[in-house]
């Protein structure tokens, strides 16, 4: 049976132990990443001090926490107490987070060794990492390409080798698409599932925090630990901790995978052919698992949806960064409105304003009915035509992203084409259902990633994950 690379790396920690291994990533990081830009920071310091009483414990004797000494490295825009948290702006270059996010407290309390922070498209409105005001983020498979975004600097140190997972944050598949790119694994639990508090959100409705890892095993090993009910945020009120390591390779045996159509309109044909290749071998390899092509109509509003929904989240949330209290220092002036629009006009960047504007107008009183109430109505009814599918259906299959990852600067100019590379992860994000990627293969012509997306049903995380892990052993 194939080693999976988390697999690996336990082993090692065991027999070399932690401090080692940080040294080796730590040695990668300085040779490539100036390069490859996947880090906005790294905490040599924070990390040897977490590896040492990781060797401590080993030394002793001593069980360790369930993340066994693992390296991990965390989206910059997740709250790591005395540690930047720029979320990519130069809003917030300086900013230095006053407390940690309790996933990432969680991780520190499970012996998780944290080595850094990873880049990102600014506030999270990105689909290719570009959009990063402070670095640009390469694909270390092809550094002429893309890592996808937002989550593109954990995607780019994963494939790198600089750690052995990272905790990121999906708002309409910025830890799926990514994932995609680079052929890894990443995972956008149920929403609810993890507590947001210390996030910096783009849309609190959306958002999510997940693994976006080397395989299943890491990413099932990191919902363990974040996932939990936690008093700082309501959304997770009577959620239990997850135990799914364990239960990773007991898929059930009669599984219903259905296939929507809509998927593959207007996927790359090569991208189509890959993630039919990787379903068709998991019918093989898997007696009960069956297969059906069905229609989700409502997928194709899913997109519009997202957009002017999280827009509107987007453009209400990012009214504090005035200067005031958070953010760039304004200069003295007589009129403050034009001191706060100073400050915001050179601190955001093009996609941030687009977004803010957006959010705005469909927000206002006069297209509010028009715009945003119509779409909270779409929302509703993509929701329910998603519980009617789970309730025919165990996991809808189709592709992550219907192209391979794209080379630096494409689509820089068309931010609609841009919009478009979420058009296949935004529907887990409006229903708040789970849904994971893991590689279906090379492309034939571009010879990069595809990604085979799996969802299921609202709090069927599990199986998501089992279906994951079966994806990547066939």
């Amino acid at each position: 049976m194939h080693e999976s690379r988390t697999a690996k790396a336990l082993g090692e920690i065991k027999s070399k132990g932690a401090s080692a291994r940080l040294e080796h990533f730590l040695t990668q990081i300085e040779k490539r990443d100036h390069s490859l830009g996947a880090f906005i920071d790294v905490f040599p310091e924070m990390a040897r001090e977490h590896a040492a009483r990781v060797d401590s414990k080993l030394k002793s004797g001593k069980p360790l926490g369930a993340l066994g000494g693992l390296v991990i490295a965390i989206k910059n825009s997740v709250a790591i107490k005395g540690h930047r948290l720029t979320c990519g702006s130069k809003m917030l270059e300086h900013y230095v987070a006053p407390y940690s996010a309790t996933a990432v407290e969680r991780i520190i309390a499970e012996d998780g060794i944290i080595i850094g922070s990873t880049n990102l498209d600014e506030f999270s409105c990105g689909s290719d990492c570009s959009k990063s005001a402070l670095r640009v983020t390469h694909n270390p498979l092809d550094e002429t390409r893309v890592p996808g975004g937002s989550s593109g600097g954990s995607a780019a140190a994963v494939a790198a080798g600089f750690c052995d997972l990272t905790l990121s944050e999906d708002t309409g598949g910025s830890i799926r698409e990514p994932a995609a790119f680079v052929g890894a694994a990443g995972f956008k639990p149920t929403y609810g599932t993890v507590s947001r508090y210390g996030i910096i959100d783009l849309a609190m409705s959306f958002d999510q925090l997940g693994p976006l890892a080397p395989d299943a095993l890491s990413c099932a090993m990191l919902v363990d630990t974040i996932s939990g009910e936690d008093w700082h945020d309501a959304t997770t009120k009577g959620t239990k901790r997850t135990e799914f390591v364990h239960k990773l390779d007991s898929m059930p045996r009669e599984i219903r995978a259905g296939v929507p159509k809509e998927f593959f309109s207007g996927c790359d044909e090569g991208v189509a052919d890959l993630v039919w290749k990787k379903i068709k071998a998991l019918e093989s390899a898997h007696d009960g698992f069956s297969i059906e092509e069905f229609s989700l109509p409502s997928l194709k509003y899913s997109l519009p949806i997202y957009f002017l929904l999280a827009f509107s989240e987007f453009s209400s949330a990012m009214q504090k960064y005035d200067g005031l209290k958070f953010g760039m220092k304004w200069e003295e002036s007589k009129d403050l409105a034009e001191a706060v629009s100073t400050v915001r006009d050179r601190a955001f960047g093009p996609e941030v304003k687009r977004r803010i504007l957006l959010g705005s107008y469909v927000t206002s009183k006069e297209f509010r009915d028009a715009w945003y109430t119509k779409a909270l109505h779409a929302r509703s009814v993509l929701k329910k035509e998603f519980a009617k599918a789970f309730a025919n259906y165990d996991v809808i299959l189709g592709p992550t992203a219907p192209m391979v990852a794209w080379k630096m600067g494409e689509r820089q100019q068309d931010p609609i084409q841009m919009y478009l590379a979420d058009v296949l992860t935004t529907p887990a994000n409006c229903a708040g259902t789970p849904a994971g990627s893991v590689s279906a293969g090379l492309h034939a012509k571009e010879k990069m990633p595809v990604g085979l997306q799996i969802s299921t049903g609202w709090g069927n995380d599990l199986l998501a994950l089992q279906v994951m892990a079966a994806a990547e052993k066939v």
